[in-house]
């Protein structure tokens, strides 16, 4: 039985509509076509575009299939004609695209999806805006909340992704030309969403974006092939610290050296698994405000070899530079041990590795700075050569002056060096070695261990008493030497986690660290018990653990009344017991990372009570004279008619009647702003969006507008033919308060109201010439119970604007204002542009 082989998914990526994407993936249909390709075209957005449209010549059509919905047709794509034509390749336009209610997939990443396991080959385009995890960023940049959407490992799993890229100058000049947009729609998109900095910014994102990518495609590959060795794909540089007096001067440098080369910056603080370097939390704090300034990312990494742990976090990031300080130890000092300069040199492979100069260079030999291992064969050299050098000097040269008992002085202070340097094995054995060497060369009978007299006896037995007497205090001195020097590696790699935490960093980014620390393949913290089964809470790096059974490392969290509510799982190389203090307390800090953000949420919800209290106190407030005024004037009014004591005119009466329908007028208004705010508090609005006319929408807000200042003559529509997808209730709301809003400021000036369609969004603009506002306040203009420069208080509860936002969010779109050039105010409203409809 053969199964169809998968089709392949080819995206051309954008940084904003008009770069060139859908004329770049007709060019490659014709491109394909000519060499014996099957290429059909499904969906293709033309926009217009004439030049674009002459592309479509000589390529087969595969009519959509329209879908009839809230009145309207739409026109989408027909995955089962496609999958009956089988084309080789079919090109498949937006991909962000989201479907019309009552076809199969909400998206049309999901046809493409069913087009590419029936093993056809597919092109596509999509825009940065539309990519999930940018949705935000582009929101802030732009100010237009993109709607159309598609998530990242969509576009990530494609087999190819192009870049169309062009100058925003070059876009801005294409669009000017009419290239990209019809001509009554170039000056809205050049003032809004196509402003250079919005281009300049968005062009970056898609740089970074695909560059970010092509990282992991590179890491991806590297690490299915087992591949070790530094790729010089992109320079990146591997500066290492101690973090003390010389590290500013090595992350200086290092910075100078990846700025000739545009390169990455990466500063890496190794912590010695024996705590022998420890360093002070002010004096990584300095190292750590210095790499953020110059751009860098600090790291940290548990390891006792330096040189190993280096070279494995530089192979690791595939860094192409390394930049080390030259060593502090004297000459005399490297006799016994080459160095981290010398080892990392000797291991580096292809990674270059810079040996900088600084202050704190040849400062002499420390005894700190010899690692236990070292100090243990200093010992047990010393053992024997110590009592050999000093029989040789005592029979050469001192035999003839001193007797016995000085020559067993000498002896005996040979035993205590031996003994300061620690172990008692080789204490014992260098005062074996010395009672011996005494007695053969310097106690008669010589050259003989026969012993004639009791004090030779007794001060071999002193001398070997003396030692491990010494040893044995030096061993346990040594010992609470290492502990503390434990000690401060595990408050050193606490302060570490600690600090992120303090800094913001969320439990992703902590288990990042961890991860990174310990030089772990994964990390994932997991909650509930492997009895009943346990959850995921978040996990970094590859293959990550679901369960306590696959993990190589297990670090519990228990609870308070006992038994473990969280597990931190690591798999790579086991770690020790000591670093499972460490851990432990770190998982603690990623258990109450995700508690707070429960509290988070709880309090969040206790917040939402708190506002709706308020405004409830506030609305109470606000309303106790703004009802009273337009019930007080009616009620005279009628009180006045109903008299019968005074005879009123047909002009008088009219006039009264009139004072109680606008009064009537003001209340109905008034109650509905009310019963909107009510229904936005409590959540209940569900829009229906459908094909909106904006020309008609507007005309229906003037008429229900019954304001002495709002006559025709002073409200121009100029919207054109211009739709929007919306609820036609709530937009009607909308507009009769932006607009009534505008007209009451501006009582002696026009009111202008515009649309232009930018994109996939339509910009709706309330433009009046009355006073605006002040710097800084324009968001609390959409504030409940705000009358900005407003005194009179027979307009309202200041809840016009408040609704007309909630409804345009919950429609989707944004509401913002801005000054009027030439003063005035203009309130700009965004919501999303219908599809096009092929009729």
């Amino acid at each position: 039985m053969s199964t169809t082989k998968r089709g392949e998914l080819r995206i051309y990526l954008g940084a904003a509509p008009g770069v060139g994407k859908t004329y770049a993936m007709l060019g490659e249909a014709h491109r394909r076509r000519e060499r014996g390709t099957g290429v059909v075209a499904a969906v293709v957005e033309t926009h217009g575009r004439k030049r674009t449209a002459e592309l479509l010549d000589g390529i087969e059509l595969i009519p959509p299939r329209y879908i009839e919905y809230r009145g309207g047709t739409f026109a989408e794509l027909d995955v089962p004609a496609v999958i009956a034509r089988n084309p080789d390749v079919v090109l498949v336009d937006e991909l962000a695209h989201t479907n019309t209610p009552g076809s199969k997939n909400p998206k049309r990443w999901q046809d493409v999806e069913e087009l590419l396991t029936a093993g056809i080959t597919v092109i596509s385009t999509v825009n940065v805006q539309h990519l999930e995890s940018l949705n935000d960023v582009v929101t802030q940049i732009t100010g237009i909340e993109q709607q159309e959407k598609v998530p990242d490992d969509v576009v990530r799993a494609a087999d190819q992704i192009e870049l169309v890229d062009i100058t925003p100058e070059a876009l801005r000049r294409r669009l000017s030309h009419g290239n990209v947009y019809a001509s009554e729609r170039i000056d809205a998109a050049l003032s809004n969403y196509f402003r250079q900095g919005n281009l300049t910014a968005l062009r970056e994102l898609a740089l970074l974006w695909l560059a970010d990518q092509v990282d992991a495609a590179l890491a991806k590959y590297r690490h299915d092939h087992d591949i070790s060795d530094t790729w010089e794909a992109r320079e990146r540089v591997v500066v290492a610290v101690t973090g003390g007096a010389e590290s500013e001067t090595l992350v200086r440098r290092a910075s100078r050296i990846a700025s000739k080369s545009s390169a990455e910056l990466m500063v890496v603080h190794v912590v010695r698994g024996d705590g022998l370097s420890g360093v002070s939390a002010p004096q990584m704090g300095k190292v750590r405000d210095l790499t953020a300034s110059l751009g860098g990312t600090l790291h940290t990494v548990v390891g006792d070899d330096v040189a190993s742990a280096l070279l494995d976090f530089a192979r690791d990031v595939n860094a192409t530079q390394l930049v080390l300080g030259t060593s502090r130890r004297s000459r005399w000092a490297r006799i016994l041990d080459e160095g981290i300069g010398a080892a990392t040199v000797q291991e580096s492979g292809k990674i270059d590795v810079h040996m900088v100069t600084h202050d704190e260079a040849k400062r002499g030999f420390t005894w700190e700075s010899v690692t236990p291992r070292q100090q243990h064969l200093m010992s047990w050299l010393a053992a024997g050569v110590v009592p050999s050098a000093i029989c040789a000097v005592t029979v050469l040269l001192l035999d003839r002056f001193l007797g016995v008992g000085g020559e067993s002085a000498i002896f005996f202070i040979g035993v205590l060096v031996v003994a300061l340097l620690g172990g008692v094995a080789p204490a014992a054995l260098s005062a074996v070695l010395s009672g011996l060497l005494l007695n053969y060369f310097l106690v008669e009978p010589r050259y003989t261990f026969t012993i004639s007299q009791p004090d030779s006896a007794v001060t071999i037995v002193v001398l070997l008493a003396v030692a491990v007497a010494v040893a044995a205090l030096v061993d346990g001195a040594a010992k609470r030497a290492r502990e503390a020097r434990r000690a401060s590696q595990e408050a050193e790699l606490l302060a570490l986690f600690a600090g992120s935490v303090l800094r913001g960093a969320d439990l992703t980014t902590l288990l990042e660290r961890v991860r990174e620390t310990y030089s772990q393949r994964a990390v994932s913290l997991v909650r509930g018990s492997p009895e009943n089964g346990q959850a995921v809470v978040a996990c970094v790096g590859d293959n990550p653990c679901v369960d306590v059974d696959t993990a190589d490392t297990i670090v519990e969290v228990a609870r308070e009344t006992g038994g473990a509510e969280f597990w931190m799982l690591m798999s790579g190389k086991r770690l020790a017991a000591g670093d499972r203090r460490v851990l432990s307390a770190v998982a603690k800090q990623a258990a109450g990372l995700v508690r707070q953000r429960e509290l988070t949420e709880e309090a969040g919800h206790a917040e939402a009570i708190a506002k709706a209290d308020e405004l409830r106190r506030s609305l109470l407030s606000a309303v106790s004279h703004d009802l009273r005024t337009p019930l007080a004037a009616a009620k005279a009014a009628v009180s006045s008619l109903r008299a019968d004591d005074v005879g009123f005119s047909p002009e008088d009466t009219a006039e009264l009647l009139a004072t109680v329908e606008e009064s009537v007028d003001q209340l109905t208004a008034l109650v509905g702003n009310l019963l909107d705010s009510s229904r936005l508090t409590a959540g209940v609005v569900r829009p229906e969006l459908r094909r909106v006319y904006l020309e008609e929408a507007v005309h229906r807000a003037i008429v229900g507008i019954r304001h002495t200042a709002t006559g025709p003559d002073r409200i121009k529509v100029e919207v054109g033919d211009t739709a929007v997808m919306a609820d036609a209730g709530l937009l009607d709301r909308v507009l009769v308060n932006v607009i009534d809003n505008a007209a009451r400021y501006a009582p002696d000036g026009i009111v202008r109201v515009n649309a232009g369609r930018v994109g996939d969004r339509v910009l709706i603009n309330v433009v009046d010439e009355g006073p605006g506002l002040r710097r800084g306040t324009e968001e609390q203009l959409f504030e409940p119970f705000q009358r900005l420069g407003d005194h009179d208080n027979t307009s309202g509860v200041g809840l016009g604007l408040s609704v007309a936002k909630g409804f345009v969010e919950a429609m989707g779109g944004t509401i913002s204002a801005t000054d009027t050039p030439g003063g005035g105010l203009t309130v700009v409203v965004e919501l999303a542009a219908p599809e096009s409809v092929t009729t």
